[in-house]
Formats: structure tokens, sequence, C-alpha cells
């Protein structure tokens, strides 16, 4: 070690202590081969390289070749476990690293090992039926690393391959979101890779688990891993309570992130199954029903998911219009889309809205004799034409209702429904808009003009839900209705809302579950969901469903 001319003790200690930090440093920069004695058997020889490309200090080209050199020992040997999982888990971390390093700078580039040994990377094209492009998701979580304790069930399928969520997230603006109906945080898929060895060439594939079952490596074929559960539970989990209640109270502040949401990229090959939240909730109160669906074996690669978000205190018809223009969009975007909608509580009232023929029928129950004179003024493409007046959906193919208050809930008359009317804040825009189209057709209350909210439209008394009632509903439609498991029906109730509210005699089938208002996630309702959703392939149902199905 070199010290200046002079230098004191504790100058010379101080510049020998930086020196051990540069040695231990430059120790941790380098990382030599795995020692082991003479004829390791491949195993062990296999879990060093993959120890040595786990250490974050390594060059990450090095990092990828030792993972290379894991997957490469184990491939022929996938018949047994330990094989097996030190071959999945460097397939999975390798892809992840390669995705992540230097946004994919690693990709199609030799590979060289510290003796020397070079492996040829290349990724197999994406294709219809089940393998995606490389270049498909902007970045992988290994599934392994998923934390999922808020969803009741977990749907892992052992086989070859290393599982792993796929990410993709357009770079820009939020209008490039929104006209891929985007969430913010970007689709999420399951992914499962493998690698094929042919000497030292590499071909790394990203299988989508939805619609591929098997897989070939080093020229036999395995069962696929598959993590199902995974790219649900990695979907951030925020209080929904808390989101809810504040989403109806607070609109204004929740009103931008109204729209129509894909879980997945949009598959032109699936049917499109939108989900509608109901007063006071978001859409993650559907994750687990998305989960058991999901990975349903009949309906897996058949149905993708999406949700409609919106601020619940908005009134009914207004957020039934934003809904619409939202699968209006998405039909320009996607023509031939086949879409089915489920809604819960009042979503189910909003999914109605879509697929009735109302002509003025809403228009001159809420206006009554001010109906005519107002119908000659209002501009058909303002907010509220476009709210009172539209016509059916044509793309929604099937309806399923799930505790909806048809003809209302009695608690939108008592304390609670006054005290949610009051708490509840209307954008400023929007009463600007319907009080000055509408004037003094608006009911006044304390000398000023009230708009209604979603509350006031969930009353019996309200006219829009008194004039829609009648109305034919165009497309199948089923029921789902909570007893509490009192088993009264027909003088039941979920405990918000009655039967008598609930009840549609032009429904296709009906079914009363045993629970309460927040049914939504109940086993036989998800199992009546998956009954339904094979009735829409032409699949028939199992038999356990039918004897659950309808009365």
């Amino acid at each position: 070690m070199r010290t200046f001319p002079g230098a004191t003790r504790p100058m010379r200690f101080f510049h020998f202590t930086l020196a051990l930090v540069a040695a231990a440093l430059a120790a941790c920069s380098t990382v030599s081969e795995p020692r082991l004695p003479p004829g390791s058997p491949p195993l062990a020889l296999a879990a060093e390289r993959l120890r040595i490309a786990r250490k974050t200090t390594l060059d990450p080209e090095k990092r990828a070749a030792y993972y290379l050199s894991a997957a490469a020992t184990t491939a022929p040997l996938l018949t047994a476990e330990p094989a097996r999982t030190i071959y999945n888990d460097a397939t999975a971390e390798l892809t992840d690293l390669l995705r992540d390093t230097g946004d994919g700078k690693l990709w199609n580039r030799p590979l060289t090992l510290a003796d020397g040994q070079t492996f040829r990377l290349r990724f197999q094209p994406g294709a219809p039926g089940g393998t995606w492009s490389p270049r498909e998701f902007t970045g992988f979580q290994p599934a392994s690393q998923v934390r999922r304790r808020h969803l009741r069930q977990d749907f892992v399928q052992p086989g070859v391959g290393g599982t792993l969520v796929g990410v993709q997230r357009v770079d820009g603006s939020d209008a490039r979101q929104r006209a891929r109906f985007e969430p913010k945080r970007g689709f999420v898929a399951p992914v499962t890779a493998t690698l094929d060895f042919r000497g030292s060439d590499a071909t790394l594939t990203l299988h989508d688990p939805t619609l591929r079952r098997t897989a070939r490596v080093n020229g036999r074929t395995f069962p696929l891993a598959a993590d199902l559960t995974a790219p649900i539970a990695s979907i951030p989990v925020r209080n929904e309570l808390i989101n809810g209640v504040l989403g109806m109270i607070r609109v204004e502040k929740y009103l931008s992130n109204t729209g129509l949401y894909l879980v997945r990229p949009y598959d032109a090959s699936r049917t499109l199954v939108v989900l509608v939240h109901g007063l006071a909730s978001t859409p993650q109160m559907w994750a687990n029903v998305i989960n058991e669906v999901e990975a349903d074996p009949d309906l897996r690669g058949r149905f993708q998911f999406a949700a409609f978000q919106y601020p619940t205190g908005n009134p009914l018809l207004y957020s039934a219009m934003r809904c619409r223009e939202e699968l209006t969009r998405f039909r320009q975007r996607h023509p031939g889309a086949r879409v089915i909608l489920v809604g819960h509580s009042m979503g189910g009232l909003v999914c109605r809205l879509q697929v009735v023929d109302v002509q003025r029928t809403l228009w001159d129950a809420s206006f009554k004799r001010r109906a005519d004179a107002l119908y000659a003024r209002v501009p058909a493409d303002s907010v509220v034409g476009r709210s009172y007046l539209f016509s059916p959906d044509p793309q929604v193919r099937r309806l399923v209702f799930i505790c909806v208050p048809h003809r209302g809930s009695e608690l939108a008359l008592g304390s609670i429904g006054v005290i949610g009317m009051r708490l509840i804040t209307l954008p400023a825009t929007l009463v600007t808009e319907f009080t000055r189209t509408l004037g003094d057709a608006l009911e006044t209350v304390g000398g000023k003009p009230q708009i209604p909210t979603s509350i006031n439209s969930l009353s019996p008394k309200s006219p829009t839900l008194l004039a829609l009632d009648p109305l034919p509903i165009l497309v199948p439609h089923h029921s789902i209705i909570g007893d509490r498991g009192r088993g009264d029906t027909p003088h039941s109730s979920d405990g918000v809302v009655a039967y008598s509210s609930s009840h549609l005699a032009s429904a296709q089938t009906e079914l009363i579950v045993p629970g309460p208002h927040g049914s939504h996630e109940l086993p036989q309702t998800v199992e009546e969901l998956k009954r339904i959703l094979r009735l829409q392939l032409g699949a028939p149902a199992r038999a356990a469903s039918r004897k659950a199905a309808a009365r």
C-alpha cells in the first residue's frame, strides 16, 4: 500500500481500510468457475451454477450464461423433480433478467461462460394458438415472487417451464393507454418460459398456458407448468371499502378513472366478459371471480375479462351512458367482439341499460308534462340527451345479474339513504350541465335544483326504475339472488335487496344462493357463472351445476 510522505498513523489506517473495501468490491464483481470435486453429479453442478447466476453483483451477461448452463444441464433430466425445479427456476429467472437488463439488450446475443463455453440464444417467434412474442411484454415477474394472500384459491399446475407474470405497458400518454383499454399498471398475463437445447443452441419460448398444456424440451413432450393465479394476485391491492366509499361520495376525484379496462391484452378469439361493480365498490371486488373462472379447464382460453370502473355516486343513467360509450369505443376498435355483461347490485342496472330499447320511455317518465318541450330543445348529443335517449348495444350476447335491485331498495328511502345522499358531492361540471340543460324541470330541494344521485336512482319510487321495469331485456339473461341462507324465498332478502326486487320473470334461469348482498364471490355464485359461460359456448353443463341451477 502506498501512503503520502509524512502520513500519520490514522491516515495510513484510513488508506488501508479503503484498499480493503476496494479489494472486496473487486471480488464481488467477478465470480470464479464453480469449484466442485471431479466427477460431481450434474445436479450439483447445475445447482451451483444457479446459485452463482443469482448473484446480482455479477455482470448480467455472465449471470445469463450461468442460468443457461444450469438449464442445459438439467434439461435431459426433467423426469426427476430436483432437476425440474432447477430448470424451471433458471428459465424463469433468465427470462426476467434478459427483459430487465438494458431494455432487453442481451436478447438474441451469444452468451459466453467463464470457461469459454458459448450458448447461442434465440427467441421463438410469437404465433396464434399459444406462443407469445418476446416483445409482447415490457417486463416480467417470477410467479414465485407474487404475494397472493388476498385470493382464496391458488391455481398452480405442476410441470416443465418457468412460470411468470408478463406485464405489458405502453410508454407515452394516458390517451394511448385508454385507446388500448389498458389499466395504468399495464396488462398482465400468465407466461411459462421453456428452454430447448440443441447442443449449444438454445431456444427460449414464451407459452400462454391458458392455450397450451404441453411443451417439448430436448425432443420430449412434458406437461407445461402454469401459475394462473399469479397475474391476478400481482394487481395492487388497496382497501376496497375505503376506495369504494370515497368513489361514491367524492365523485369528481375519481371521475377521470372512469373507463373499460382489460385484464390482459385483447384476444379476438375469446369472448369478453365485462364485470360491473355496484354502489360503494370497486373492480377489485371481482379478483376471486376472475381467478376461479380463468382456472376452469373448460373455460380456460375461451374468455377474457374486463372491468368497467366508475365513481358510483353519479346518477345511474349517467354511469350507464359512460359504460355504453366505452363499449361503443371498444366495438369500434375491435369489430365483431362478443360481450357478456355481469353486474352486481347497481352495476346490474348499469348493465341492463345497455340492452333495452328505451325510445322516449325514460325521458317521458322523468320529465312528465315538460317532456315534449325539453325534447324539442335539448340536443341529442348533450350529456342529458345521451343519458336518457339511446339504443341497445348490438355486441352484448348475454347478461348475468347478481343481487340486483331492479325495483329498488328500501334502504334508499331510510336514514342510510338520506345520509348517503347528503354525503355525495357530484362533479361541478355535471351539475352545471344538468342545471343549464334541464332548468326548472329538475326537482328543487331547499330552493336549489337537485340532480339525482345514484342513491336517488335506487329508490323504489325512482321514475327511472319504474319506467325501466316493464321494458324487455333484449338478450338472454340470468339472475343470481342471495337469501342469507334462510331458505325463505319468495319472502327472502339478501339484507339490502328483497327477492321481489331482484326477481325477473323473463330470466332464463334463477339461482338462490345462501349468502348476503355481497354474494358475488360465493362458491355457488362462481359455479353458476361458470355454468352460464359454458352455456354461452354451447358446451353441456356439468351435472353438479345442473343440480344447483335455477328454479
